[in-house]
């Protein structure tokens, strides 16, 4: 089968390549891909700007759908043909105090699926039945894909930030992290406006369609003094970051009210100054967020099957993964939002 593969570490060094389909473990299960979104963290692996640790070559891309074709002899609950999609999380000691408390994805030995195990931009892959869970029948393939950044935002908003109805959220970057954070919100009673820039204008709208309340371009209009005149003078109560742009944090900093949330999901791929002093004059919470847990995955599902997020509309681009550096680059323009590539051979 063809794999888009990490094949040594620097800038760029990822090609396509044939390798054997992978064989199932006595724990596993075996998937054929037929759709896997590309992340703002597989253009850091391409760039060579990421933490992870991850053991080359090795096949990327970790948000993916696809249907079991093969099961271990020691699984249950899972069967062939089942529609599915499956965590980042391959492994983890199992014993450290994040294992034993369920936020397994903070091990310092956790390993992942496209970083240290083969990913989701193949024919096939495999991964261990723990990890798996089955998509509702109202949720196609490609929406399916969105699962993985779906449980991120359940996990960044529901878990680790809460907000409660009547917040004013702001949410910086109209990506796909961002999109799925304002259904979230939306789903909470949150008053929610999205942030972008010109570039954005498509995503934007997009935005308004999926329940924005207000939308705003950074570059023509003053952010800090709209939110203000909106929540007569306080500032907003929630700022989620999700652009991983370094402009972005100092702004979501000036648009809080004094004991305001700050919610980290874009990754910068770099280290950035803080303003600490905004921090601590203005009694700011501010949370990080780094991947998802099991009941993170749990809600997500539930919320595609009740239809209280709609991941589907994210979509905008179909390639096939001999295309990925199309794929990459209209990424890297903002051209489209979520990209999908299907397997080839």
């Amino acid at each position: 089968m063809k794999g888009l593969m990490k094949v040594a570490h620097g800038h760029g060094n990822m090609e396509i390549r044939e390798l054997d389909e992978p064989r199932v473990g006595p724990d596993q299960v075996k998937i054929e891909i037929k759709g896997t979104g590309i992340c703002g963290s597989d253009i850091h692996v391409y760039h060579e700007a990421i933490a992870i640790p991850m053991r080359l070559p090795v096949v990327t891309g970790h948000e993916m759908a696809g249907v079991v074709v093969e099961v271990g002899k020691e699984v249950e609950g899972v069967a062939v043909g089942d529609r599915v999609t499956t965590e980042t999380t391959f492994s983890t000691c199992g014993k450290c105090l994040y294992c034993r408390t369920g936020y397994y994805q903070l091990c310092a030995e956790r390993r992942v699926l496209g970083y240290w195990y083969h990913g989701g931009f193949a024919k096939y892959t495999v991964v261990p039945a723990i990890r798996i869970h089955k998509l509702p029948d109202n949720v196609d393939f490609l929406a399916g894909a969105l699962t993985e950044p779906l449980a991120c935002c359940v996990h960044g908003l529901t878990d680790l930030t809460g907000i409660t109805s009547g917040d004013f959220v702001v949410i910086s970057g109209p990506g796909t992290l961002g999109l799925l954070n304002l259904q979230l919100a939306k789903g909470e009673g949150a008053i929610v406006m999205v942030c972008g820039t010109s570039v954005d204008g498509p995503r934007l709208e997009l935005a308004k369609a999926l329940g924005a309340d207000y939308t705003l371009n950074v570059e023509t209009e003053d952010a800090v003094s709209a939110v203000k005149d909106l929540t007569e003078g306080y500032g907003a109560d929630v700022l989620l970051e999700c652009s991983g742009a370094a402009s972005a944090v100092d702004m979501g900093l000036q648009m809080l009210r004094k004991q305001g949330k700050f919610t980290q999901f874009g990754l910068f791929g770099k280290k950035l100054e803080l303003n600490f002093e905004a921090i601590a004059y203005k009694e700011i919470k501010v949370t990080g967020v780094f991947s998802h847990r099991w009941t993170a995955w749990r809600k997500a599902i539930q919320y595609m099957a009740l239809g209280k997020v709609n991941t589907r509309p994210l979509v905008t681009d179909v390639l096939p993964l001999t295309e990925w550096k199309l794929g990459f680059e209209r990424f890297e323009r903002k051209e489209g939002l979520k990209i999908i590539l299907e397997p080839v051979g």
